[in-house]
């Protein structure tokens, strides 16, 4: 897998709390009690989420009707 195809499927902690519609400080309260989707540490301190792993987690929430 190349690097370009590599970084689409990684999502920034922006684009994760703008998709899930929360603040930074919830994501961050939710990563504390490690509610939160698997993230990735880059070297520089940045996170990253991979596209899979929130789907996984979203799909671990869904309500059984």
């Amino acid at each position: 897998m190349t690097t370009a195809v590599q970084a689409r499927n990684m999502l920034t902690l922006v684009e994760v709390c703008e998709e899930l519609s929360v603040s930074r400080s919830t994501f961050y309260d939710w990563r504390a009690k490690k509610r939160a989707p698997r993230c990735i540490k880059l070297p520089n301190g940045d996170l990253r989420i991979r596209r899979s792993d929130l789907d996984h987690w979203l799909d671990d929430r869904e309500d059984a009707a």
